[in-house]
């Protein structure tokens, strides 16, 4: 063991640098760090066999001992190097087949202190200790990535030829209707309500989404179904031709009063034709590599745990009945081949009602997985198959991944099952989940690679900035601007989801399913039935939504933009959050604001891949640190309606006295300024001011 002398020259230094008090030895905790980053793990993730570094930073001289404590085995740590502030303390651990889960120990004197995942604590809680799960490898790429989310019909219509018209069919007890006025709202009863966009559009925005500084585009589903959100999968083999292209169009729309499908001849001809449904694949795939052409990759939504009434397997519309190339819907015959793929209740043969809908809905059968090894096989092969060539997808996005079957022990294995085929056809395609809720279970390195992050960023974002409900459905005053239910919230939910996940997980302030950010910031509750759409725009606080841009930039995972967030987009939930992109009306001012602060995004390491650290909280204002090597990031927010002068504690990210310091980007309620202005540091501490409402960006000079 080495035990490091303390020297009367060293304890005055510990003096002048507010350290230490001259009575007795304090240790200092806000020095005390290590996290899952390759500065303090490496490599940080580990195969069976690797041995791998851990490293834990103090303050200098400021501890007699630091061991590394890993089940029962206590492994003494020397220190390894020193810079101005910091002593690094490392030692080697080899990994085997089980999980390693460790924390520190730190000792001055008599005092002990633990320290995990949520920090430096005199009491350990061990349900935050660090953890290494050997060969649990998340693709890198994923790491910063900016991803895109696009909901296809409202993104931009590129093929008029493929559009749905007006009575093609009948879904859910209405006439399907195209919508003539690209701009006009949703309806409030809109899943057959549709505007034209499809993937030619995309094709046709590719140049947009890659200046824009695009990385990833992730899609809502673009199987064959009957609805614009195509959460009902009809068929999983295939692009819906309506979104694809229609090589062989034909049939009739349904008359004035006929309600019934079998009769939706051009329908059944554009969806139920194989060369309509070869061609969108073929097209599909030469969109992929499009997109690969660009730097850029592809991400698919799988709506596994149930599919719709429409899907070739029930035939419930009846649309394939008479198909030759299809074989009889469960719906239609108990000799169906698909019966088993579903829980029926009662022996009602032909045209069954009688079966098991995902949460009551006779729309979303529920997929019987454990009475049919056959829809397992054929589900897992559809994960595998579009991860392959010729469509070589860069990933899944799972739709409510954890409903999937009817007992968790099934959920888990049936994951286990698809990472499997996924990872051995493309081993660096992303899974990630659709999950509310604690993530633990899934994310031990086996199933999920990592989360949709409603708990680590979506909703404590939201509570701080605008004390909203993610749906608009409520607002909770003593939410807003709390700091420290802020930092806590996060500091769980992300020890929570382990360091590997966190650092790729999907990153949203708006999405399909939840109000547009824009809209939560005119802190009002409500949907569009209960105060129309006009009412979304009215009293948005384009300061707040800047604010939230910071944050979503620098906060560690991957920033996911919802289509028109960019462009200024406002919306209540579902439907009216899935309005069409202005294209011609955008919202310049806060477009270019996305341009710049990707690009600052990317040229900063410390915001792709650095460590966080909580810096500083008081209430509406809050500030926290970026770090890697010598890209040292703070960021500052003042959420209040006044100004604000803070002083930052930079020291603990390793900004030392004499550095300069340069503000990169400061945002106010009327726009931003990228133009530079330099601090000083004295101390290792930053003092700014402030403006209400107001988001800036500090780097440290690299010299």
């Amino acid at each position: 063991m080495e035990i490091i002398k303390r020297s009367d020259k060293l304890l005055e230094m510990e003096r002048k640098q507010l350290y230490i008090s001259n009575v007795k030895p304090i240790l200092n905790q806000r020095a005390l760090f290590s996290d899952g980053t390759m500065a303090y793990r490496n490599p940080p993730q580990p195969l069976k066999g690797d041995k791998v570094t851990i490293r834990f930073r103090t303050a200098k001289y400021n501890v007699d001992q630091v061991t590394l404590v890993v089940c029962d085995d206590r492994h003494i740590m020397k220190r390894a190097y020193s810079d101005d502030w910091f002593d690094y303390y490392e030692t080697e651990i080899e990994v085997g087949d089980e999980p390693v889960v460790y924390y520190f120990e730190i000792i001055l004197g008599a005092i002990v202190y633990y320290y995990n995942q949520i920090g430096a604590s005199s009491s350990l809680n061990q349900y935050y200790n660090f953890k290494i799960i050997p060969g649990f490898v998340v693709p890198d790429w994923m790491q910063g990535s900016v991803i895109y989310q696009i909901y296809v019909d409202r993104f931009c219509n590129g093929d008029e030829k493929n559009d749905v018209t007006d009575r093609e069919y009948i879904y859910i007890g209405q006439p399907v209707h195209k919508e003539k006025d690209w701009n006009a709202y949703p309806w409030q009863m809109d899943v057959g309500h549709f505007y034209g966009g499809d993937l030619k559009g995309v094709q046709d925005k590719l140049d947009y989404l890659k200046e824009l500084g695009v990385d990833v585009i992730y899609f809502n589903p673009l199987f064959v179904s009957p609805s614009n959100h195509k959460y009902d999968s009809q068929d999983y083999d295939y692009i819906d031709p309506h979104i694809g292209v229609i090589v062989d169009d034909g049939g009739k729309e349904l008359e004035e009063g006929d309600y019934d499908n079998t009769h939706a001849s051009k329908y059944i001809k554009r969806v139920a034709n194989l060369k309509n449904l070869i061609a969108s694949n073929a097209f599909f795939a030469n969109f992929v590599t499009e997109v690969h052409k660009r730097g850029m990759k592809v991400i698919l939504d799988g709506v596994f745990n149930h599919c719709g009434s429409f899907n070739k397997w029930m035939d419930r519309e009846r649309i394939y009945e008479n198909q030759s190339e299809f074989e009889k819907g469960a719906f239609i015959t108990k000799d169906s081949p698909y019966v088993g793929y579903f829980n029926f209740f009662a022996d009602e043969w032909p045209y069954n009602h009688k079966y098991d809908g995902w949460w009551g809905h006779d729309t979303l059968p529920k997929l019987n997985y454990e009475n049919s090894k056959e829809l397992h096989d054929y589900i897992i092969n559809v994960g595998k198959k579009w991860v392959s060539p010729p469509y070589n997808i860069d990933g899944w996005r799972l739709d409510v991944a954890a409903d999937l079957g009817h007992s968790q022990e099934y959920n888990h294995q049936f994951w286990r099952d698809f990472r499997d085929a996924v990872k051995s056809a493309n081993p660096n395609a992303v899974i990630l989940a659709e999950h509310y809720g604690d993530a633990y279970d899934w994310l031990q390195g086996g199933e999920w690679d990592t989360v949709m992050n409603y708990d680590a960023f979506m909703e404590p974002v939201t509570w701080f900035l605008t004390g909203m409900e993610k749906h608009s459905d409520e607002y909770v005053g003593p939410l807003l601007g709390n700091n420290e239910h802020f930092f806590n919230t996060m500091a769980h939910h992300m020890s929570r989801m382990g360091f590997q996940s966190m650092s790729i997980a999907m990153n949203e302030l708006s999405n399909h399913d939840h109000s547009r950010f824009l809209t939560r910031t005119n802190h009002t509750v409500g949907r569009v039935n209960t105060h129309g759409s006009e009412a979304a725009s009215n009293g948005i606080n384009k300061g707040i939504f800047k604010e939230a841009i910071v944050m979503q930039m620098t906060w560690p995972g991957a920033p996911t933009i919802y289509y028109g967030d960019e462009a200024g987009v406002c919306g209540w939930t579902d439907p009216d959050n899935r309005r069409t992109y202005p294209w011609g009306h955008e919202d310049m001012e806060l477009l270019e604001f996305h341009r710049d602060i990707i690009k600052l995004h990317k040229a900063n390491p410390a915001l792709m891949r650095g460590s966080y650290k909580a810096l500083y909280g008081s209430q509406n204002v809050i500030s926290y640190g970026r770090f890697v090597d010598d890209n040292l990031i703070v960021i500052a927010i003042n959420n209040s309606l006044y100004e604000v002068t803070i002083t930052i504690p930079v020291w603990e990210i390793g900004i030392h006295d004499g550095d300069k310091i340069e503000r990169i980007l400061l945002t106010t309620q009327d726009g931003y300024n990228l133009g530079k202005t330099f601090y000083d540091a004295p101390n290792g501490r930053l003092t700014v001011t402030l403006e209400p409402i107001q988001a800036a960006i500090f780097r440290r000079v690299y010299c």
